[in-house]
């Protein structure tokens, strides 16, 4: 193997791996605005749940059935 077919071999590899980390860094990214999406989402459900439960209605007492 020529020492420029060895050199031409590396470059393509650094070019793909490249290439490939550019790929992954986007995935990332995107993934981290979903991420932040569904945080968001739960945030306002956990909101609406404990306005839920603070406005609901009364809590009735345990009593006994009036057939006892």
């Amino acid at each position: 193997m020529s020492e420029d077919h060895r050199i031409t071999t590396i470059e393509i590899l650094c070019a793909e791996q490249e290439r490939t980390i550019a790929e992954l860094s986007a995935e990332v990214a995107r993934q981290w605005q979903v991420i932040e999406k569904l945080e968001k989402t739960v945030e306002e459900m956990a909101r609406r749940l404990v306005e839920v439960e603070d406005g609901g209605a009364p809590v009735a007492p345990a009593t006994r059935p009036p057939h006892w």
